[in-house]
């Protein structure tokens, strides 16, 4: 299956890597970067696909991670979408900010690029089950 992953960062090589580990997972993956909060929403309001996931960083130019999901999850069309907040941060009221405002994960980003696989792959494989146990459920 293709998924289409909306990866928001403002560091070029983050992103870089981030879509490397995707690939690694499954070459099918189409990965479409924003480099600020701005940006990732400006893609959602004019995207021809509606991404599967959004993995976004906290620390983003000109909107910052967090308003950037409130704005995402206050809008009816993308509600549905999981948003993993993928960011350097550890601190505890990070995490908690963001699973109040509606994240589906929160993921450290990992020193290696071994770990940023492992760690993607469990994420998506979660949530792709959580997707296919909705669509069960519908039908």
């Amino acid at each position: 299956m293709q998924l289409t992953l909306l990866i928001v960062d403002d560091d070029s090589d983050d992103v870089a890597l981030f879509c490397d580990a995707v690939h690694e997972i499954d070459e099918a993956y189409r990965c479409i970067p924003a480099f600020n909060g701005k940006q990732a929403l400006e893609l959602l309001e004019h995207a021809i696909i509606k991404p599967n996931f959004i993995f976004m960083d906290l620390n983003l130019p000109l909107m910052n991670g967090k308003e950037c999901l409130s704005q995402i999850k206050s809008n009816p069309q993308f509600t549905d979408i999981p948003v993993i907040i993928y960011s350097t941060s550890r601190l505890q009221k990070d995490i908690e900010d963001v699973y109040k405002l509606g994240a589906t994960n929160f993921l450290t980003k990992p020193s290696s690029f071994r770990d940023i696989i492992k760690k993607i792959a469990i994420i998506l494989a979660e949530q792709q089950d959580k997707m296919t146990t909705r669509e069960t459920l519908v039908n």
